[in-house]
């Protein structure tokens, strides 16, 4: 009889290093020999990466905030029925970048759409399906622009005013505050090993659940 896998998402604002604590999340568990699927949001199939290639080509004239929201749920609906599920299914632990909580974030508290309508669409397109865990790494804006800045080309979301970013990381720290029980926010401001400690901890927990 298998046993379902765990689910591991990672959060945060942009340049807020989640791709670098992503790897080492992945890195860990594989040393503990736990079969791992590392995937992403929007993408993880080949639906879904050409669906993030629309939503984040800064290149397109502007979409309409619902338009942005439906294919990111659309991303998200190829994303868990393909990927995510059958690995959990199989055993697997997901370790996804960015998962829900970047929706009501950047598309809810950012682009200020109403909370309740994203409700819906989850409830809709992925049920009950949620994280057993969620690293947000939360950094200032002053970091998190500084960082941005420092990349070079920036895709759509990059490319957004102060005021939205304040909005999305209030709207995180909101989530977090919200649902204890799954969020652990980590400061990400402290060097990479500092914040690899933190989560390193609390992946410890989890694994001896």
């Amino acid at each position: 009889m298998n046993v379902k896998g765990r689910f591991i998402s990672l959060e945060g604002i942009e340049g807020s290093g989640k791709s670098t604590q992503l790897n080492f999340v992945v890195s860990y568990l594989q040393s503990k020999q736990i079969e791992v699927v590392n995937t992403r949001e929007p993408g993880g199939t080949l639906v879904s990466e050409k669906i993030r290639a629309v939503l984040l080509d800064n290149e397109l004239p502007s979409m309409h905030m619902d338009t942005e929201l439906m294919l990111m749920f659309a991303a998200r609906i190829e994303h868990v029925k393909k990927t995510i599920e059958p690995a959990l299914n199989a055993g697997k632990w997901v370790v996804c970048d960015r998962f829900y909580d970047a929706t009501y974030a950047y598309q809810g508290y950012g682009r200020e759409i109403d909370l309740k309508r994203i409700d819906v669409l989850r409830n809709f397109s992925i049920g009950e399906l949620a994280p057993d865990l969620t690293l947000l790494l939360d950094v200032t804006l002053e970091v998190s622009m500084d960082r941005v800045a420092k990349r070079g080309n920036q895709d759509r979301f990059e490319n957004e005013e102060m005021d939205f970013y304040k909005r999305v990381r209030d709207g995180y720290l909101t989530i977090a505050n919200k649902n204890p029980q799954r969020v652990f926010t980590v400061d990400a401001t402290f060097s990479v090993e500092e914040v690899q400690e933190s989560i390193r901890i609390k992946l410890d927990e989890l694994l001896n659940e």
